[in-house]
């Protein structure tokens, strides 16, 4: 397989960056690969329209993977300054899961961040109730701050809860 190449997302590139983000994270498409959320949510993972603020953002990137001119992942980085980084929307398409394809989307997005923002350090949220997902960020360097933030239970741009105790652990790794 090829490697994949890294672009910055436009305007143009979110009606397919909705579909490979929503497809990997709800619904029964997701269930193909093995970090997807839809046993906990339905609805959206992000909406057109805040997906197009976020590209359009300079204060934010989008990367894209793409091998062979298809969409295959990507991952966004949001500038939080004082060289502070967030890491999100880490996605990869369900069937190529397991391909080391999202440990290359983190080494893109951290070289972006330092590059790009000059951040120092790169944070994280994960739905507390993905034990194995939080695992497998930890064994790339994201560790447990000891932080929990409210997960936006009642803004269905992010998702309609199938419970009421989710939350975000917060993840944080050094760049230097």
């Amino acid at each position: 397989m090829t490697e994949p190449t890294f672009r910055r997302a436009t305007a143009a590139d979110v009606p397919a960056l909705h579909a490979l983000v929503h497809g990997a994270y709800r619904g029964d498409s997701a269930r193909r690969g093995w970090t997807h959320e839809a046993d906990l949510l339905d609805g959206n993972r992000i909406d057109r329209a805040t997906l197009g603020a976020v590209v359009a953002d300079p204060t934010q990137v989008v990367l894209l993977a793409e091998r062979e001119g298809r969409l295959v992942g990507c991952v966004q980085v949001t500038d939080k300054g004082q060289r502070l980084a967030y890491l999100g929307m880490l996605t990869v398409d369900p069937v190529l899961q397991g391909g080391g394809l999202g440990r290359a989307l983190i080494a893109a997005a951290e070289g972006e961040a330092c590059a790009r923002f000059r951040a120092r350090r790169m944070e994280m949220t994960v739905i507390v109730q993905r034990a194995e997902l939080i695992d497998w960020y930890a064994r790339r360097g994201y560790l447990p701050t000891g932080e929990v933030r409210p997960f936006p239970a009642t803004d269905p741009r992010f998702g309609l809860p199938k419970r009421d105790d989710l939350a975000f652990v917060v993840l944080a790794r050094d760049l230097t």
